[in-house]
């Protein structure tokens, strides 16, 4: 897949499409809890069914109670908001299943990705605007620019961190040819 060079612009939703997409996403985890299975998702506004990525954040008061993204746009925004809400409550491996109970405690925060774009250097990482996605031998890993943010980190750190606890590479393996691409997001929050 060649996106070496497309552009880095994530789209921007006025905010009744930030609202918009809070509720599908909210929708669709009470449909999915109560139901067991994934609700039609009828939308009329253009700029949500362009094709984007999207990460859905389910934050408690303690951190994060489940996220999961798509990186890549595979279809239409609103579907993947819909799709990461439902996997971000329910499949995330690393926290257990969010009840119906517990939903109305928790709140949701969207990351709209922009096309990925190829960096030739990392010196073209800006770790306070950037997300990252680093690939390599099959393996690859991604942080949100909030991650970066939230602690601190350096480009070096950010990358190492990346490849070692994301993508299962060595620290480093981001000097020695593994393949790193940024993008820009929107955050949307309740």
């Amino acid at each position: 897949m060649d996106i070496s060079r497309e552009p880095e612009t994530s789209p921007g939703l006025s905010p009744a499409q930030q609202k918009r997409l809070l509720q599908i996403a909210r929708t669709a985890i009470e449909h999915y809890l109560a139901f067991r299975e994934v609700a039609p998702c009828a939308e009329e506004d253009e700029a949500l069914l362009q094709p984007a990525g999207a990460f859905v954040t389910l934050r408690e008061i303690d951190g994060v109670r489940g996220c999961v993204g798509m990186i890549r746009a595979r279809g239409p925004l609103c579907i993947a908001v819909r799709d990461m809400a439902i996997a971000a409550a329910c499949q995330d491996p690393r926290c257990r299943p969010v009840t119906r109970e517990e939903l109305p405690e928790l709140a949701i925060e969207i990351s709209v990705l922009s096309p990925l774009r190829r960096v030739s250097s990392p010196d073209e990482i800006d770790v306070n605007f950037h997300g990252v996605v680093v690939e390599s031998g099959g393996n690859s890993g991604v942080f949100l620019p909030q991650v970066a943010r939230s602690h601190g980190w350096t480009r070096d750190v950010l990358l190492d961190e990346l490849c070692e606890h994301k993508a299962g590479l060595p620290p480093g393996a981001w000097k020695r040819g593994a393949a790193l691409y940024t993008f820009t997001v929107q955050e949307i929050h309740e």
